[in-house]
């Protein structure tokens, strides 16, 4: 252990940034003082008390925590001492210190440098944060030298045609299938009178059978013995089912066979045979609402392509009758049963779309309205509406006895049902449908179209504090701002008008 008489100084100079002095003394009460001379001068002492001191000159002392009224603010923070700071030696590691690192009777304080570093990255960055969102200057007027020179991306006032639109779902399909049913049992007239009531028929073109029938058409009489495979096209005069293998063909029509026909009956359903036999090349007769013997000849000729008894009358199960072509969507028999019931389900054999629309856009719609129909690939196709159905809600009639809710409230649920009309869509273009027989779709409805107008990006548009709106214009000194009248708003653009707006004006926009 070094002696008080041995006590010795040490000196050693630099011709750098500046040097470095320590003076020690044997005892515990000597002084030890480190300096550096340079730009900033760090210097360290410790006194008799066992105290170790770091200074700076002109800087707080370390050694005590400054008042909260003297600590420096972030706004207020020079950028040179930020810059210093950045370079100062880091006096956490400096000497004066015991052997252990820390200084003696205190805890370690955290580095000046490290402080000052995240107060400067704390100032960028909001700084980095006014820029990006353009906070300063919120009323359109110039921030400084320090505002940016333009807007980061520019867009030019357009003159088009805008047009509003409102997308909604739709499903695409072959629409409803209705079910062809096995004749009626009835005992008929067979005089060739209507005598029954055409009413209660159902549109699937099965009516009653009557006396006189060439063909197994009373409920029970009969066995199947062949039906077609589902998604089968039957058109006028095919096969719909056979029936102790008698064919019973397809006739197109708006009503069913509901009575026998044979000479001397008149009325529509005549008519409608007649055009069906000219149709399948049977000649001979006249079409009109008379059967008479020439129309008989002509059922005969049908009849024996049929393999049928050749009667020359037509009884309501000789045939099914249907509006157009059919697409066998279910089959609801098999061969070997009786012939009764449901026989099969079928749909018409274009595709079409659906649309369950929400009431509120009811006035978008009526009969020969285009739309647009978006496919599950994206393509588009076009569509027309060619039928409206009777808004209904989604519950019905029955929602009384709770069948139809199922959110377990007492009371009534009809404020929260959605009143729906139906709309079917023709789409004419079946080859752009591609391969789909059933799919989601999205159906675009147009709701309002303005022509001619000016048009700029809706992120253009810039509030200004005083109520309405303006767009920064780029001219050739710069940017300014314009307040702008609004109008229509579309496809993420919107129309304006105003003093200095015109086609080809450029304004800016968000990157």
């Amino acid at each position: 252990m070094t002696s008080r008489d041995e006590t010795e100084a040490l000196s050693v100079a630099a011709e750098s940034s500046g040097a470095l002095e320590r003076h020690g003394s044997g005892s515990g009460s000597g002084e030890v003082s480190t300096q550096r001379h340079s730009s900033g001068e760090v210097s360290t002492e410790r006194h008799s008390s066992g105290e170790v001191s770091t200074k700076r000159p002109g800087a707080v002392d370390t050694a005590e925590e400054p008042s909260p009224d003297t600590r420096p603010r972030t706004r207020d923070l020079d950028t040179s001492l930020i810059a210093e700071a950045a370079t100062a030696p880091d006096t956490a590691a400096g000497g004066g210190s015991d052997d252990d690192g820390a200084p003696p009777g205190g805890r370690k304080r955290r580095p000046l440098r490290t402080s000052l570093i995240a107060l400067a990255a704390i100032t960028v960055a909001a700084a980095a944060g006014v820029a990006a969102t353009g906070t300063i200057g919120g009323d359109g007027g110039g921030s400084g030298g320090s505002a940016p020179s333009g807007p980061p991306a520019t867009a030019k006032v357009e003159r088009t045609t805008l047009t509003d639109t409102e997308t909604v779902d739709g499903n695409l399909g072959y629409g409803d299938a209705t079910t062809v049913q096995a004749p009626a049992s009835s005992s008929g007239t067979g005089d060739g009178q209507s005598g029954q009531d055409q009413s209660g028929q159902d549109q699937s073109g099965q009516g009653q059978s009557g006396q006189g029938s060439s063909a197994a058409g009373s409920a029970g009489d009969g066995i199947v013995t062949w039906v077609p495979e589902e998604g089968k096209k039957i058109e006028r005069g095919d096969t719909v089912y056979r029936v102790d293998q008698q064919r019973i063909p397809l006739l197109y029509g708006s009503f069913p066979l509901y009575r026998t026909l044979r000479s001397g009956s008149e009325g529509d359903d005549v008519r409608m045979l007649e055009k069906n036999l000219r149709a399948l090349g049977y000649t001979g007769f006249t079409v009109d609402d008379t059967y008479n013997s020439a129309t008989a000849e002509a059922v005969k000729e049908w009849q024996d392509d049929l393999n049928r008894e050749e009667t020359g009358t037509v009884a309501a199960g000789d045939a099914v009758v249907a509006d157009g072509a059919r697409r066998v969507a279910d089959v609801k028999t098999s061969p070997g049963a009786a012939l009764s019931g449901s026989i099969l389900s079928w749909t018409g054999t274009e595709r079409i779309v659906g649309v369950d629309l929400d009431v509120q856009f009811e006035d978008l719609v009526e009969k020969g309205t285009k739309v647009t129909v978006e496919l599950p690939d994206n393509t588009t196709v076009q569509a027309e509406v060619t039928d409206i159905g009777t808004p209904s809600t989604s519950q019905g009639d029955d929602s009384a006895d709770g069948s139809g809710s199922g959110s377990g409230d007492s009371g009534s649920g009809d404020s929260d049902d959605k009143a729906t009309l139906p709309v079917e869509l023709t789409v004419k273009d079946q080859k752009g449908l591609g391969r789909y027989q059933a799919a989601a779709v999205q159906v675009t409805l147009k709701a309002e179209s303005r022509e001619d107008v000016l048009v700029v990006p809706v992120s253009a548009l810039v509030a200004q504090r005083g109520g309405g709106y303006a767009v920064e214009v780029v001219t050739a000194d710069g940017t300014e701002y314009r307040p702008v009248k609004l109008g229509m708003f579309a496809d993420s653009r919107v129309e304006v008008s105003g003093k200095g707006i015109k086609e080809g004006t450029v304004v800016g926009v968000p990157k």
